[in-house]
């Protein structure tokens, strides 16, 4: 197996874009990371830990940097008690700029965290307010500053495409971001996702919608900067200085198997996919009965196939042929045939590869492949 995903699944509030898993009350917390560790034991039990070293752990959410240390060591200690963690692993934790200070930086690093994913978002203030951030301008700037004192392997997210973010503001926040030194960014373009307090506040005219057009010119602006100040863009969203690539992550766009803990959270062997409850209360009791909650369900060979075409094209790798069934290659090439000749794939011996004016528009390219 090579990673393990954990999700913490608790904000101080709610950003108006996001449709992750999360609640903004805390009360709920302790018994939750408890019932996380007992999720450990129990997988362990039901064999879902392969055999192997752990390559990469990572805490994602929610914001699981409101945990307190004693809760990370917690959940870190249930692991580590059984399965076999690599002495080298990559162990991320997902921090709000809001939380980060000197002790726990320093606690972080002590546990053997050894990288952080900063939710940085924006630089400026009136978009921090407009996206309901916790966080203020200063505090982004400031953590930063604080963090890599402390912290080599760091990535932010920031994201474009928002309403009033000109090309200019787009250029200071990139620009920001290669000043302090940041070795990864993970970019993306606002989404409207339904049912999100944005797409109420959209529909009811509080607040202006997004353009695609727009989006899609900041992102070409994006990889041109980024490329120009020596980031690899090895993944749609993502952008590395050499060595820092997300391992994790990586092991997603790869097809590795990994292990999902606690609410909300998904697991892949390979053959079957499988996700918990995203409900606090219902996985908090059904783990306390000694049952872990989720539904699972067993890939076909088509859907395996539409998984790879999907995830690779996203990578700077891209589609190997060889990987694709010579039943299936005939119709993958005619498939891709008019995004050669709009110029949005481009087709080597071995690979199928977007270019930059496709990348924009990977996942619909993607799914028009599909079988």
């Amino acid at each position: 197996m090579s990673g393990i995903y954990i999700h913490i699944p608790f904000c101080k509030q709610a950003c108006h874009y996001c449709n992750f898993h999360f609640s903004t009350s805390l009360r709920k917390k302790p018994a939750l990371i408890n019932a996380v560790c007992k999720e450990i034991q129990l997988a362990a039990s039901q064999k879902l830990f392969e055999a192997g070293n752990i390559d990469t752990v990572y805490f994602g959410g929610g914001t699981p940097s409101l945990m307190d240390i004693e809760e990370i060591e917690q959940i870190l200690a249930a692991l580590k008690s059984k399965c076999n963690i690599s002495p080298q692993a990559e162990i991320t934790l997902e921090a709000n700029p809001d939380d980060i200070s000197e002790q726990k930086l320093t606690a972080w690093k002590k546990m053997g965290i050894n990288r952080l994913s900063i939710g940085i978002q924006s630089f400026f203030e009136e978009d921090l307010r407009w996206m309901n951030r916790a966080h203020n301008a200063d505090q982004a700037i400031n953590c930063l500053h604080l963090a890599t004192q402390f912290f080599d392997n760091i990535t932010i997210d920031l994201i474009y495409g928002v309403p009033g973010l000109t090309n200019e503001k787009w250029k200071q926040n990139v620009n920001t971001a290669i000043d302090l030194g940041v070795p990864h960014l993970s970019c993306y373009a606002l989404t409207v996702e339904p049912k999100t307090p944005l797409d109420k506040l959209i529909k009811t005219h509080k607040k202006e919608n997004v353009y695609e057009e727009k989006q899609s010119e900041q992102f070409l602006l994006l990889m041109k900067w980024l490329s120009e100040a020596g980031y690899e863009h090895y993944e749609i969203s993502n952008f590395a200085k050499p060595g820092f690539r997300s391992r994790h992550n990586s092991s997603y766009w790869k097809g590795e198997s990994y292990l999902g803990l606690g609410p909300a959270a998904h697991s892949f062997n390979g053959a079957e996919r499988w996700w918990n409850v995203a409900n606090n209360q219902k996985y908090i009791d059904a783990i306390s009965e000694g049952t872990i909650p989720f539904e699972k369900e067993e890939l076909t060979a088509v859907q395996k196939l539409n998984e790879y075409l999907m995830i690779s094209l996203r990578t700077i790798e891209g589609i190997e042929l060889k990987r694709i069934e010579e039943s299936y290659l005939y119709d993958l090439l005619k498939k891709a045939d008019k995004y050669i000749l709009n110029k949005s794939i481009f087709k080597t011996e071995s690979f199928l590869k977007l270019t930059d004016s496709g990348k924009f528009y990977a996942d619909g390219i993607a799914a028009d492949l599909f079988f």
